[in-house]
């Protein structure tokens, strides 16, 4: 079974779970660590940053299937020719706080440029709807990008105001892309993976909504130890297994 097959699978069992080291983390050190701990863990996947030495440089951590992740698909398109088992447009979560902003009419234009720049490959596809659109404009964006082709649609939160401490805090940084992931599931064929706010507290919350997937950067990412990172890790792994042992038995 290929790397990007063994994802599909885990797609289809509502169980994956990628590990992202962030769109624009660019320090390789941290991007190891984060890599080897998903790795550890039994994570899905890994998701990086489209930086030619840091492509070549997880390829040789991993046997988990890589996503490269950018706004510009020719950064995407030349992931491909380096070896990423996946691309994907997006995540702009990471990039509101530099003020960037995306229309739906931009997305769609974007997505199509990649795909007619990978057109003689085989790629995985994911394409994350800016979870600062309405929610007409994510269901409708969606729809085209499955008309389209792309194989997965990740949904993402966006917010502005301070969260509250504790859990509270937590359910709060994921309320948003909760409720994307639950209208946008309803109205597309193709998988939806849920981030942005994704972490151990919030997870279960993810699939209950109609995720086949989650994508956890921050609980992981932002942790000072390999240690707490694999422990992380393997806990949204476990939440991902019961899930699917769940949907089997509904099955």
């Amino acid at each position: 079974m290929s790397r990007i097959e063994s994802f599909r699978r885990a797609l289809e069992e509502k169980r994956a779970v990628k590990i992202i080291s962030g769109i624009d983390n660019f320090d390789s050190d941290k991007v190891r660590k984060v890599v080897t701990a998903a790795d550890a863990a039994g994570a899905s996947a890994v998701d990086i940053c489209a930086d030619p030495d840091i492509i070549s440089m997880v390829k040789g951590l991993t046997s988990l299937p890589i996503f490269v992740s950018s706004t510009v698909p020719e950064e995407l398109a030349h992931a491909v020719a380096l070896g990423a088992d996946a691309i994907e447009l997006g995540n702009f979560d990471a990039l509101y706080k530099n003020g960037s902003s995306f229309s739906a009419d931009q997305v769609l234009n974007l997505a199509k440029r990649t795909i007619e720049l990978t057109s003689d490959s085989d790629i995985f596809f994911c394409v994350t709807v800016p979870g600062e659109l309405e929610i007409s404009e994510q269901i409708s964006l969606a729809r085209e990008l499955e008309s389209l082709g792309v194989d997965l649609i990740q949904t993402e939160g966006h917010f502005s105001a301070e969260p509250s401490n504790g859990a509270k805090g937590l359910l709060e940084r994921a309320e948003l892309t909760l409720s994307n992931t639950i209208e946008i599931s309803r109205n597309v064929e193709i998988p939806v993976m849920t981030a942005t706010g994704i972490n151990p507290t919030t997870a279960a919350l993810a699939f209950a909504s109609g995720a086949s997937a989650i994508g956890c950067g921050s609980c992981v990412n932002k942790l000072d130890s390999e240690i707490s990172m694999i422990a992380v890790s393997k806990s949204l792994v476990e939440i991902a297994e019961k899930n699917a042992e769940k949907s089997r038995v509904l099955v």
